[in-house]
């Protein structure tokens, strides 16, 4: 894409801007900053970043590049959006050699589900075979 590339080297990510966005998602309000650059440091991490080497966007994958990976902390920042830009780096991730042959790919959204379903997500099924540990406000009074 024009003007922008993505990486996926962790000494490329800012984690001040990943930190930034990410602890005032709705997904996890207050994540305390060391707590985000260890999830950075222990998984695949894609970043977009302007011609000028400033991120602008962000993607982490917790995966084990054989079986599965799981989609998290996708974000583009507010005055980036609406450029493609998420489109872009989502198409990358799921052609990425690395992750191909993967028997599964999760992801969970309250507001994306439009996007991704262009990229191949569907809703779980059957999803009672699916359980977790569910802790949604875990940082906050960190």
């Amino acid at each position: 894409m024009k003007g922008y590339r993505i990486s996926t080297a962790f000494e490329d990510m800012d984690l001040d801007v990943i930190h930034q966005f990410i602890s005032q998602s709705y997904w996890a309000k207050g994540i305390p900053k060391q707590t985000m650059d260890t999830a950075v440091r222990n998984a695949f991490c894609f970043g977009v970043f302007t011609d000028a080497n400033q991120q602008i966007a962000f993607a982490r994958l917790i995966t084990d590049r054989a079986t599965f990976a799981y989609l998290a902390d996708v974000f583009v920042l507010p005055e980036y959006r609406s450029r493609g830009i998420s489109k872009w780096l989502i198409s990358e991730i799921v052609a990425h050699p690395d992750l191909q042959g993967l028997r599964r790919m999760m992801l969970a959204t309250r507001d994306a589900h439009g996007l991704y379903a262009q990229y191949g997500f569907k809703p779980i099924k059957p999803v009672e075979n699916f359980m977790q540990i569910w802790q949604p406000d875990v940082y906050q009074g960190k």
